[in-house]
């Protein structure tokens, strides 16, 4: 139980009744989220880990600071509301009040998880702009100057970018998936998870100012917008947002 492990970001401590998990920052004596993170992707992170042990959860019981919607689309997870009267669950998701949470299948065990000793300080400054840069991406008045995508296409299209669900042909996998084939007719055909490993083929940086307007208040505080144009081992290609707030610096052949 006291084996740290470092996964997607986070720190973790598992066993098979329960698995912790954590920002690696802090901020003020309290741990505290990175750049690019929340509980919605603390727990999605918690999911893959769980799932990489062999231990794959149908359903879970949750407070509502996590979003269900994205834990379903990115995990095949239900998020359970915390009611008395539902259903119980297995699994159970517990947040904490600092940036940790704890899945765990036997509520009266003594959760006694002791965290790293060690944590990365951030820089007051840059934790003060990047909150604040967030609270206000997060307004209803910042709207992006970008492609309009409406909500209805955005939610169709949330399994394939966060579950990486690949439509699946005779001949090969589309992602994301298409509605037409190359003939421009409408084909049926099942979908089919990638595996989360590609190798990058190519890589840019996005300076403060010539970052997409989604990300024009963050791109400032990052020193910059890193995306990486990558190939999966099942064939189809992809561009991503550097991010789960890794120091990573993109080289071709990745």
């Amino acid at each position: 139980m006291n084996e740290v492990i470092d996964w997607q970001g986070y720190l973790a401590m598992f066993d098979q009744e329960a698995l912790m998990i954590q920002s690696p920052y802090i901020h003020d004596d309290a741990i505290v989220f990175g750049a690019d993170s929340d509980y919605t992707t603390m727990a999605i992170a918690g999911l893959h880990l769980l799932a990489s042990k062999g231990i794959g959860i149908t359903n879970v019981r949750s407070l509502p600071l996590v979003n269900p919607s994205a834990v379903k689309s990115a995990t095949g997870t239900t998020i359970m509301c915390d009611d008395e009267d539902a259903e119980p669950c297995e699994w159970n998701l517990l947040v904490g009040e600092e940036a940790t949470l704890v899945f765990t299948n036997n509520l009266e065990r003594n959760l006694g998880f002791h965290g790293p000793a060690e944590l990365e300080s951030l820089d007051p400054t840059f934790y003060a702009d990047i909150q604040s840069a967030w609270e206000q991406e997060m307004k209803p008045t910042h709207v992006s100057q970008g492609a309009y995508v409406s909500e209805a296409a955005y939610m169709e299209g949330a399994n394939a970018r966060l579950g990486f669900m690949a439509q699946s042909t005779k001949a090969n996998l589309i992602w994301p998936p298409r509605q037409l084939d190359a003939e421009g007719q409408r084909i049926e055909s099942p979908s089919q998870p990638l595996m989360a490993s590609a190798t990058v083929e190519s890589w840019t940086k996005l300076s403060a100012a010539g970052a997409p307007s989604e990300f024009a208040l963050r791109a400032p505080v990052l020193g910059g917008i890193q995306t990486v144009f990558v190939r999966f081992e099942q064939g189809p290609c992809g561009v991503f947002l550097v991010a789960d707030d890794e120091q990573y610096a993109p080289t071709i052949g990745d």
